[in-house]
């Protein structure tokens, strides 16, 4: 099971939250949760007018043997108005433009999607059970 959880972070209102969504699918092959801002595909939807944000911005896949990978999917821009990185525990790693990353199979962390403009983010937290 992944179990991710979603939070629209802007800084402009001191520690104002967009609201928490949450998610989550079995670990089995070929399952798929997006994030963006596309409402017909997407299970955690940002607001609609944070553009830093792609209509559908990361693709969790579980693959074969269950293990789950994000990639931050490339839009219709060569250069994103966003950065990405994934957080866990001590580590941390940029995630590139059209790159993959697996998730570490029964751990958790976050996901963080920094607007380059603007002090605001989509924080994603994920929990994938072992």
């Amino acid at each position: 099971m992944l179990e991710l959880t979603m939070a629209s972070v802007s800084a402009v209102e001191e520690g104002a939250t967009a609201g928490m969504l949450m998610a989550d699918a079995p670990s089995e092959p070929g399952t798929v949760l997006r994030v963006g801002r596309d409402t017909s595909v997407c299970r955690l939807v940002t607001p609609q007018d944070w553009l830093f944000v792609s209509r559908v911005h990361l693709e969790f896949l579980c693959g074969p043997e269950s293990v789950w990978q994000v990639t931050w999917l490339r839009g219709s821009q060569d250069d994103p108005s966003s950065e990405v990185r994934l957080l866990s525990g001590q580590y941390a790693q940029p995630i590139p433009y059209g790159g993959t990353v697996t998730l570490p199979r029964g751990g958790s962390g976050e996901i963080v999607v920094a607007d380059r403009t603007s002090p605001r983010s989509v924080n994603v937290g994920f929990y994938h059970e072992g």
